[in-house]
């Protein structure tokens, strides 16, 4: 039963992804997927939050919270009208954006809490894009930014209550890694959001996309405090029963991989950690894509069984550990990677 936990429509997130709602739902189903969560980009609160595709479409944070206002009742509408076709989730993905010197830095967190106040979502994916207030995975010019940032943000000691290494000779990215990290971990520690969404998105940009995970452990310039950041998130993640999304976006970007990358997710198994689908689709043609690919990787790491979220009436019976603290709607359920594989959605074009 492919499942995506992951999506944009054009509908409410214009300038960043195409399609309408219905038709993200329409080709979910023709592609015989039988989970299919509705996750939009939430407001910002600033319009340097905004990325350069959105404000060319005019947008300013004001249109961004205008324009998400009715995304829950026409979620719900097509929840209704399409229920005995597919099941919706509703939910929607986060932005964790602190810039050095600002004077709040907890808004992000109130500006999630408003919205999860407005309505009774079903989960939410919790994911980072910016690092020193800069997108970081839209374009090389824009990662640069942020990493220019690093070693002013680490004097001024932006992410408060995290060390940050200080020897001159540090990598840059490296130096940039740890702020993702640690703006990860607070994102975490603040929301524990049922689904983490693409872990790494961090190494889209870098110098070095495909550099591996155990190069942080072993390089030079003290690389290895990425890597212990790395497993301090995945404890974190693992020890509140959080789910890591198997993202299939890097593949249709360009990696070898999807998000999070094969030495992550063998570290999150040994530490009983759980996986998801996801094709953080922005358009009806991205709706499953590279499930045939990120399927194969699956098999290569080893994962034996996929988590999905499933919506319950009440208290329900899913898998331990039972529904999210903040959100009874949902619970977790497990499938096998064998019966998932003979599931109607590969039998045709479904994932290529």
């Amino acid at each position: 039963m492919p499942f995506s936990h992951h999506s944009h429509s054009g509908q409410f997130c214009p300038g960043h992804a195409q399609n309408s709602l219905e038709e993200m739902v329409q080709r979910a189903i023709a592609q015989k997927m039988e989970i299919f969560a509705l996750t939009e980009h939430m407001p910002r609160a600033h319009v340097e939050d905004l990325y350069p595709e959105e404000i060319a479409a005019s947008h300013t944070p004001a249109t961004t919270a205008t324009t998400f206002a009715p995304f829950f009742a026409e979620a719900s509408r097509l929840r209704e009208k399409y229920a005995s076709q597919i099941q919706l989730l509703i939910g929607f993905e986060t932005e964790w954006i602190v810039r050095p010197g600002a004077s709040s830095p907890s808004s992000p967190s109130s500006l999630i809490e408003e919205l999860l106040r407005q309505h009774a979502y079903d989960f939410i994916v919790g994911s980072v894009h910016h690092v020193h207030g800069v997108p970081i995975d839209y374009d090389r010019a824009m990662y640069e930014q942020a990493r220019s940032k690093t070693k002013t943000a680490a004097t001024a000691g932006s992410f408060s209550g995290h060390h940050h290494r200080d020897d001159d000779d540090a990598d840059d990215d490296d130096r940039l890694f740890e702020d993702y990290f640690d703006a990860q971990l607070e994102m975490l520690i603040a929301l524990e959001p049922p689904v983490v969404g693409h872990f790494d998105l961090i190494r889209l940009k870098s110098d070095d996309p495909e550099r591996r995970v155990g190069e942080f452990a072993d390089g030079e310039a003290g690389g290895g405090q990425v890597w212990a950041k790395i497993r301090r998130n995945l404890d974190f993640i693992a020890g509140y029963g959080g789910i890591l999304e198997l993202n299939s976006s890097g593949l249709r970007k360009g990696l070898s991989e999807p998000y999070p990358q094969r030495e992550i997710c063998q570290a999150f198994m040994q530490r009983g950690g759980r996986f998801t689908l996801s094709d953080d689709s922005h358009s009806i043609d991205q709706v499953a894509t590279n499930y045939d690919r990120l399927l194969d990787f699956i098999v290569e790491v080893g994962i034996q069984s996929l988590c999905f979220l499933e919506r319950v009436d009440g208290d329900g019976d899913g898998d331990s550990p039972g529904p999210f603290r903040r959100f009874p709607n949902v619970v977790v359920r497990t499938i096998s990677l064998e019966d998932l594989r003979r599931r109607p959605f590969w039998d045709g074009d479904g994932g290529r």
